[in-house]
């Protein structure tokens, strides 16, 4: 395994990585190297033309990136450096304390230009390659880089002429200011210590460093070659500073040479104009910022408008002081002097609001007056000018939802039904439909209109408030309602215009007033809508009452024809309202069946959970090696009700499973289908189905595409293309946090997700305290064979020794106790079992689903548990775990010391972060207090309901406010199964059974322990 890292020095990306062949070889530094003289070599770095090789098949600009040493300060023991904790391999056992030193370090050294593709290909391209790992920095240094782009996108950079190496060179500068300000602190506070390693600058300077190389490249990137018009004529003797300047802009040689006296002057002039520019245009972060407040005429609409001025608090900014208590006096929002910072903030900001040249002339300004039109030109353009260069700028309410538009308003027809009889609904039912001109909900009538066309003033007063009246706006509306009379249309057609995703041509922004079921599902009410479903018939669980409702929103849209996202939060029975959705429908005539997608480590838990609450539901599980194919398959499909597969089956088979006509396709973890342009996805989207469903607890896990591609399974079509979508969402919600954008995106989605949390009161009082539940895994092929391999030698050695002895020899005991142990490792990880160091992604069933699991705890912004018996696999997983999670993983063992420990409990519950405690059942099973933590994994299981309670109690304890779900691991079809029913038989007498440990087991005869430990063949995934 190799690891890459990256730092930015002196103006350009600079590459190495770490290689975990080297480490384990156990390369020892002569002891110079830690006496403070010359930095030796690092043992375990990738020379450079290694570098160069493992970046080939990522980027291309690998081979052209210029080779250099860096000396870095990093952590070592021992006279060894210690590894990265992304490397599979645990960190080397030493006694010395560990302490940063020098090591020389060969890197590739890519410049500004070069560094934003390798970054972009490296946070794209890497992540299938199990050889190839990312260190911190890397995603990290990507993000600086993604942000870069989008400043030099939105134009958030201005042209400065900066002194560099005795001369001037012209540059894109970023102008930080509002969101943007708080985006840069954030990414100064996230730099991980690696970044840190060539020197130790503060992290606030080391990304103003990176963000304004990057930017400029950036920014040189999207302008044309030049941009000065073509020169004709004869080339003048001397070119004037400014022009040479304007060309290097856009050039890859920004110099900008003086050669003359006259020169420098030019020079020093332009560069000190041009900070005076990029100086106007931000102000500097700190506590206090200066507000401007737009209000309205108090009387009437002849009275001026006026522009308040107030410093603002920027910590808290409900928190306002105004220029009058400045003036008076006042104490200030925090340290400085409060007259001199509102001077200060207007004299800044009359450069981009000239008006206030008034005002700065008074004594104590504070307010401007302005009339209607200038009035208009501080909403549409001076006020998101002062708010981009950092200055806060409040704005009337109305401003937000008074504006002129069209409404739409629509009614269902009557249906004649009679009270008693419930109406059906769908998505073809036709519904009368008008449009009038309105001002936010308020219709407007033909005086009214006749009114707005007549002023051409572009705000107006009209029902007591203030209307931003667009002149040209106003006549396509009235044109629009001359070509589009009352009439009747679809409720599809009624429901695409509510949402926003279809708007006739030439129409304004269009809102809709919609009654019934369309009523309900566009403002999201459908809880008014919901007919209760009653438990259905077999169904023997109980559901509570949020899954109740989950149950009536999934009919409710199979109804419609239409598909959703239950997005419930992790453990709040995702599975239960799926399968009695399934169960409801089993009376109704002519329903098909539903296919079910899921991970291959889910396989055995649908299939426990059907057979415990809908036992009497036909199920068919269409997965392994020897899974039916051809008419034999198509007879078992025609009669089943649910059908299990996965989504590497379902890929494989489509062909056959597109063959029948499913009355739904569901797919859980459909995180699984994000990335719709994979073949898996296309595979699933192209199977027929009258409603799809997407089971989740992450609907979005990194971009809001992933969103997009859960939202066109279930409804196909209904966002438009995933680029039309980025455009309108993505690109405006990812990269500058558009209010609007987020507004429009929820509502548009909200009718088809439905999300609970357990955060949720409502939700909260439904759940027991401690929630237990078993998680069912696969073995890989892998496993099977290794298990099946354990259990025969083991049981051949028995019958060999009784067949001698003719009675049970005394090594018996301790044969069977080591098979166990064996066994277990198997399920675990075959390189538990091997010991082998071996790599330890897409080989285990229960590791896939460990991850899977860990992956919804970090993205819920939880603390988990993970309790393994074995110490040795706890140092495996950690440094895995770690690496995939991106956040802290502890691990406690019986190696561990009582000062290491004590340290260890106190960081996991000061921690503020997502975290992951592996802990050894036996070190950490007691006397520990973890209430940090409101999940708990069993990953293997040790066959004493006690001892595991104990274990589980380390966070369900006095001092836990969370809930506290708790995991118990089970591989299908092995012994962990079959002992696992036993102790659920016999719950009652289990400490009599199974007493401290597993020695009950070791007394069976062969012919039991054969029945035990045999392999059925469910418990294999292909």
């Amino acid at each position: 395994m190799r690891v890459l890292h990256g730092l930015w020095e002196h103006g350009a990306l600079c590459l190495w990585a770490e290689d975990s062949a080297l480490q384990a070889q156990g390369s020892v530094l002569p002891r110079h190297a830690h006496s403070g003289q010359e930095p030796a070599p690092h043992p375990f770095a990738v020379h450079a033309a290694g570098l160069a090789d493992l970046l080939e098949p990522v980027t291309d600009l690998a081979r052209k990136a210029g080779e250099d040493q860096a000396v870095l300060l990093l952590p070592a023991r021992d006279r060894t450096p210690l590894p990265s904790p992304e490397l599979t391999e645990a960190p080397p056992a030493g006694r010395g304390k560990p302490e940063l030193t020098t090591w020389l370090v060969p890197v590739l050294v890519m410049w500004p230009a070069a560094a934003i593709s390798v970054l972009a290909a490296l946070d794209a391209g890497v992540a299938d390659d199990p050889g190839f790992a990312l260190g911190a920095s890397i995603p990290y240094l990507a993000a600086v880089s993604r942000f870069a782009g989008s400043l030099a996108e939105r134009g958030r950079v201005l042209p400065v002429l900066a002194a560099e190496d005795g001369g001037y060179a012209a540059r894109w500068h970023p102008v930080l200011a509002g969101a943007d300000a708080q985006r840069a602190q954030d990414l100064a506070a996230a730099t991980p210590p690696i970044c840190r390693a060539a020197s130790v600058d503060d992290p606030a300077e080391l990304l103003g460093q990176a963000l304004a190389a990057l930017a400029d490249a950036a920014a040189r990137s999207r302008l044309p070659s030049s941009l000065l018009p073509v020169r004709r004529g004869r080339t003048p003797v001397r070119i004037p500073v400014a022009e040479r300047y304007v060309v290097a802009l856009t050039s890859t040689d920004a110099r900008v040479d003086g050669q003359t006296p006259k020169d420098e002057q030019e020079a020093e002039s332009l560069a000190a104009e041009l900070a005076g520019w990029l100086a106007s245009a931000r102000m500097p972060a700190g506590p206090v910022r200066t507000c401007f407040r737009l209000t309205e005429p108090d009387a009437s609409p002849d009275d001026p408008w006026r522009v308040e001025f107030a410093l603002q608090s920027t910590q808290d900014p409900s928190h306002m002081l105004p220029a009058a208590q400045v003036w008076a006096g006042a104490a200030g929002l925090g340290s400085g002097d409060p007259v001199e910072q509102l001077l200060t903030g207007l004299g800044g900001a009359a450069r981009l609001f000239p008006e206030l040249g008034g005002a700065l002339a008074e004594m104590a300004p504070v307010e401007l007056p302005l009339d209607t039109a200038g009035a208009f030109g501080f909403l549409r353009q001076t006020g998101p000018l002062l708010a981009g260069a950092g200055f806060g700028v409040l704005l009337p309410d109305w401003v937000r939802r008074a504006r002129l538009g069209l409404k739409l308003t629509t009614r269902t027809k009557s249906t004649g039904t009679s009270p008693v009889t419930p109406s059906r609904f769908g998505m073809k039912d036709l519904v009368d439909f008008r449009y009038d001109l309105a001002v936010g909900d308020e219709k407007l009538d033909a005086g009214e209109l006749a009114e707005l066309a007549r002023r051409k003033i572009p705000l107006v007063r009209l029902r007591g408030q203030w209307v931003e009246l667009d002149e040209s706006h106003l006549n396509a509306a009235l044109r629009f309602l001359e070509r589009n009379p009352p009439g009747s249309m679809s409720a599809e057609d009624a429901l695409t215009i509510g949402l926003g995703l279809t708007l006739p041509e030439d129409a304004p922004g269009i809102t809709v007033d919609a009654d019934g079921w369309l009523g309900d599902l566009l403002s999201g009410q459908t809880d008014r809508r919901l007919r209760p479903v009653p438990t259905p018939p077999g169904f023997t669980g109980t559901l509570r009452p949020y899954q109740e409702r989950g149950l009536a929103w999934l009919s409710f849209l199979g109804e419609l024809g239409l598909g959703g996202i239950l997005a419930d939060d992790m453990g709040l029975g995702k599975t239960v309202q799926l399968l009695s959705l399934v169960a409801s429908a089993r009376s109704e005539r002519g329903v098909g069946p539903t296919l079910l997608v899921c991970p291959m480590s889910l396989v055995g838990n649908w299939q426990r959970e059907a057979e415990k609450f809908t036992p009497d539901l036909r199920v068919h599980v269409h997965h392994g090696a020897d899974r039916l194919d051809g008419e034999e398959l198509t007879g078992v499909l025609a009669d089943a009700e649910l059908v299990i597969t996965t989504y590497g089956v379902a890929t494989r088979d489509r062909a056959a499973l597109a063959e029948v006509a499913w009355a739904r396709v569901v797919c859980d973890e459909a995180q699984n289908i994000k990335n719709h342009a994979t073949r898996q996805a296309q595979a699933i989207r192209a199977l027929p189905a009258a409603t799809r469903i997407a089971l989740t607890g992450t609907p979005v896990e990194n971009r809001l595409s992933e969103l997009w591609s859960l939202m066109d399974f279930t409804n196909p079509g209904l966002l438009g293309s995933a680029e039309s979508f980025r455009k309108r969402y993505a690109i405006p919600v990812e990269r500058h946090a558009d209010a609007d954008a987020v507004e429009s995106l929820r509502k548009l989605t909200a009718p088809f997700c439905l999300r609970r949390l357990k955060t949720d009161k409502t939700i909260i009082s439904d759940l027991p305290d401690k929630q237990e539940m078993k998680v069912w895994c696969n073995l890989t092929a892998e496993q099977a064979s290794l298990y099946q391999a354990t259990v025969d030698d083991m049981l051949s050695q028995i019958e060999a020794a009784e067949a001698e002895s003719g009675e049970q020899s005394i090594g018996r005991r301790g044969l069977v106790l080591a098979t166990m142990a064996k066994l277990k490792q198997v399920c675990n990880h075959p390189a538990h079992l091997l010991g082998d160091g071996s790599r330890l992604p897409g080989r285990s069933g229960k590791l896939a689903r460990l991850e899977e699991i860990c992956d919804e705890v970090v993205a819920e912004g939880d603390k988990a548990l993970c309790f393994t018996q074995f110490a040795e696999f706890g140092t495996m997983l950690r440094p895995h775990l770690a690496a995939r999670l991106g956040c802290p993983v502890l691990f406690l063992h019986g190696g561990t010391t009582k000062k290491r420990r004590d340290a260890m409990v106190a960081e996991f519950a000061e921690l503020d972060e997502p975290a992951l405690f592996l802990l050894s059942l036996k070190a950490g099973g007691t006397g520990l207090n973890l209430t940090a933590a409101s999940h708990v994994i069993h990953v293997d299981r040790w066959w004493n309901p006690a001892v595991e309670d104990q274990a589980t109690d380390r966070a369900f304890r006095i001092g836990q406010r969370k809930n506290v779900q708790v995991r118990k691991f089970v591989c299908v079809g092995t012994l962990e199964e079959r002992i696992d029913v036993m102790i659920e038989q016999k719950k009652a007498l289990a400490d009599k059974i199974v007493g401290t440990g597993e020695s009950w087991l070791t007394e069976l005869s062969v012919a039991d322990l054969r029945s035990v430990l045999e392999l059925s063949p469910e418990a294999v995934s292909s």
